[in-house]
């Protein structure tokens, strides 16, 4: 009752009590006037060459202060400050001055990843995101994790447009009714017409809790951009076309070598948080990435002349917090955004002696806390799991006692979403059946087939694997509490529940015997876990370790010309 509170007294406030959730879907896409206007101005002046600058930004995932960075430097980790809202502004502003032909997208997650986005359902960064006047949206595959009707009120509340091609509202039976965004839209600049179809990470009812997406149907690519990649060509005259995704690297590494990517100039990605500074060319596209939590900007500049663009470059923005004076405007929205939560959300609850993080595929810090956690809360469990999640800045900075500190904050920056602790039992054949399952999802060799989280994470077992071999191959060895697996044997194991999942399924793994949701969920047990055991030195064991891999993996993609850095 004091969380509803603390929440309708925000959104008094914020004077959104009350706002509709219902919104149209246009067949045509809002073209802008003011760009219209531009376009034809310049267009009758000259027709000398003209430099246009696309930005991006993609899964800041609500960071709103400036945060440590990881890079990957010389073989070692590197931490820097980077991000923040209203330093990420006056850096947007900065580039916008330097070139008037510039246009703003942000392609997914971001309204969920932090605890002021959770105790606000996202609400507090509609303000934000309008002050930063963005161009267009792309829902991103967390959008929906307030379900679909506040995913609606939400986006629609922004000012610019919005587009997904491939989201449709469930008529009910699986029924598909129209999309719920527009399907594309048109940028005319400088005499051109630059055209933008967006999709976003059809996998989204199994990578995530089913419930929170219910109401929609989500549809692969290929099923229609071939179409709208002819209107946008053909009956739109646009000269260079964009697909803005939230499918992750490898998916849309995958599309731009398809056939159906024909005609389609650059793919700006989102949801793997991969740092690509060099875009890389497939088959029919070129395809970028621009890192995570607001700590980069991509920027992609189009030569234009005589209505067409003649020639492209891109580069990958580091956004320095230190380097960068804070947007008073953002400031004081963050501050009276924050201003009901701040004293919680900054609570210190522990601390760690060693910096938390969560990049590398195989194991890491995070993780291993989370882990620890669950093993000290549930000793009598044979093994614990948690998902592979990849998103939450790192936190290396101490404090004045020497260590770093763990604020309730930051265990929503862990762990967005506090699940119910769910246990079960399984037989050591289904323990082997679904690793080389979650395997797949991770170092598939067709990029089409690889899911965007890192490898599960667990506790209480030891896997030796070969991270590129193939299918049904790549499991050398399983231990469970120090002895070899037994196919037959029975083993308890430990997971968060997800709404909507059939109750014989736990952390992906179907048919599980005796599912029981225990009294506890996972912020629970970490407050729990830290309150009794700070400082804590959550050290990696290699419970999962690759034989065909560094521990130090940074992306799984591979095959192509790209490195993690």
């Amino acid at each position: 009752m004091q969380e509803e509170n603390k929440r309708r007294q925000f959104l008094k406030s914020m004077g959104l009590l009350g706002i509709g959730t219902a919104f149209s879907t246009p067949l045509l896409a809002i073209q802008s006037e003011e760009n219209e206007a531009n376009s034809e101005s310049q267009n009758n002046r000259d027709s000398d060459e003209v430099v246009v600058s696309i930005l991006q930004t993609t899964d800041v995932h609500c960071q709103i202060y400036p945060h440590d960075e990881l890079f990957w430097e010389n073989e070692q980790m590197v931490f820097r400050k980077t991000g923040g809202y209203a330093q990420l502004q006056t850096k947007i502003k900065q580039l916008k001055k330097k070139n008037r032909h510039t246009f703003l997208v942000d392609t997914g997650d971001m309204f969920q990843g932090s605890a002021l986005s959770y105790k606000t359902n996202g609400n507090a960064f509609v303000p934000i995101l309008n002050a930063m006047n963005y161009d267009l949206y792309l829902p991103g595959n967390w959008e929906v994790i307030y379900g679909k009707s506040q995913m609606q009120k939400l986006m629609g509340s922004l000012n610019a447009p919005k587009i997904c091609t491939n989201m449709y509202h469930d008529l009910g039976n699986n029924v598909k009714g129209e999309l719920i965004f527009q399907p594309y839209h048109i940028w005319s600049v400088a005499g051109a017409k630059i055209g933008f179809i967006g999709y976003t990470d059809p996998l989204v009812p199994i990578r995530q809790s089913p419930e929170y997406s219910k109401g929609i149907i989500y549809t692969k690519p290929e099923e229609n951009i071939k179409h709208y990649v002819d209107v946008l060509r053909n009956q739109e005259q646009c000269s260079f076309v964009i697909l803005i995704a939230h499918l992750g690297l490898s998916q849309q590494i995958a599309l731009a070598n398809s056939p159906e990517c024909e005609g389609v100039n650059y793919i700006l990605g989102g949801d793997t948080h991969e740092r690509v500074r060099k875009p890389i060319q497939c088959t029919y596209s070129k395809v970028v990435e621009p890192g995570a939590f607001g700590s980069f900007i991509g920027n992609l500049e189009l030569t234009i002349k005589d209505q067409k663009v003649i020639k492209d470059s891109y580069e990958l923005i580091e956004v320095e917090s230190n380097k960068l004076k804070a947007d008073p405007e953002i400031t004081s929205l963050l501050a009276s955004n924050e201003a009901v939560f701040a004293r919680e959300i900054n609570e210190v609850i522990g601390y760690s002696t060693i910096p938390l993080y969560r990049y590398f595929v195989i194991e890491n810090t995070i993780d291993t806390l989370v882990l620890n956690s669950l093993h000290w809360k549930f000793p009598e469990i044979d093994i614990a799991l948690s998902n592979g999640f990849r998103f939450c800045p790192p936190r290396t900075t101490p404090d004045k006692t020497g260590n770093i500190p763990i604020t309730k904050g930051f265990i929503f920056d862990m762990l967005p979403v506090d699940s119910t602790v769910r246990t079960a039992k399984v037989t050591g054949k289904q323990l082997k059946e679904w690793l080389e399952k979650e395997l797949n999802n991770v170092f598939s060799k067709d990029a089409s087939k690889r899911f965007g989280g890192w490898v599960i994470k667990f506790h209480g077992m030891e896997v030796k694997f070969y991270a590129f071999a193939e299918m049904g191959q790549r499991v050398e060895s399983i231990t469970v509490r120090g002895k070899k697996l037994e196919e037959s044997t029975f083993y308890s194991i430990l997971a968060c529940e997800r709404l909507g999942d059939p109750t014989d399924t736990l952390c992906r793994i179907k048919g599980v015997h005796d599912p029981q949701n225990t009294n506890s969920t996972l912020h629970q047990v970490l407050t729990e876990y830290l309150a009794k055991n700070s400082p804590v030195t959550p050290t990696p064991t290699d419970n999962a370790y690759a034989l065909d891999a560094k521990q130090t993996l940074l992306s799984q993609v591979t095959g192509v010309d790209y490195t993690f850095r």
